[in-house]
């Protein structure tokens, strides 16, 4: 039996209205993600990389085309149920680490759980596993002010691991961090990849970062310009779209 893509996305575009003029930001970008894959996005500041994950991320509206998330449009959901969708099935890692500054690093992790719905002893067990893990359990008592760059991202993976999602969504996950800092983390998204099976999308504008992947998808001004494959991995090909559930 094939096994459904955990991520298509056919045609997509988006344009910005800036005053009288539109700005296209995404123009008819086609590909797909199987599940377990590790696909790093690439290209130069304004290819239209982080627009992209947005959407995918369900944080904005494509302005035509689709996106399926493990087969559900998120077109077609309502913002209540987009944000339940977002809640259960995707991790989000940003550049900036977005930790709340008033909570603990151990705070900001637990929120993840709480938003999800998601406080057993087994979540307990895997706070301590993960953080462990990460290198950060001596930490946890301590707010974000108070942790270096590294520390902070180390956290972020750890929010966006919690909740078990089945893919996660880095966008320049090591752009603020040194390169021991930066090894720590890729080491740690592929090993979530690896390891717990996990879906990896990365933003990356890193050649080195992005080579970690299965796949490169190569972006320029708003178009998908180019992909290949790392140690072997059998890309699927735009085309592939067509067939994919859409």
């Amino acid at each position: 039996m094939d096994v459904q893509p955990i991520i298509v996305a056919k045609n997509v575009s988006k344009v910005y209205r800036a005053g009288k003029v539109d700005v296209p930001a995404l123009t008819n970008v086609s590909f797909i993600v199987q599940p377990g894959e590790f696909v790093s996005i690439v290209g130069p500041s304004g290819s239209g990389k982080s627009t992209l994950f947005y959407i995918l991320g369900g944080l904005t509206r494509a302005t035509s085309g689709s996106v399926l998330i493990d087969g559900i449009d998120f077109a077609k959901l309502s913002d209540s149920r987009r944000t339940v969708l977002r809640k259960t099935k995707i991790g989000f890692v940003f550049q900036k680490f977005n930790l709340l500054p008033t909570l603990t690093a151990r705070g900001n992790i637990e929120i993840a759980r709480e938003i999800a719905g998601s406080c057993g002893a087994q979540d307990e067990e895997r706070v301590t596993y993960l953080t462990e893990m990460l290198g950060i359990a001596g930490r946890l008592d301590h707010r974000p002010a108070e942790l270096s760059g590294g520390e902070q991202q180390r956290v972020a993976i750890a929010r966006a691991l919690i909740t078990r999602p089945a893919i996660i969504l880095a966008d320049e996950p090591t752009g603020n961090l040194d390169t021991a800092n930066s090894k720590a983390v890729l080491d740690m998204l592929r090993r979530s990849n690896q390891d717990f099976h996990q879906t990896v999308l990365m933003i990356t504008h890193n050649p080195e970062a992005a080579a970690i992947g299965d796949r490169i998808l190569h972006m320029r001004d708003g178009h998908l310009v180019g992909e290949e494959r790392i140690a072997g991995f059998a890309a699927q090909p735009a085309a592939q779209v067509e067939n994919a559930g859409l």
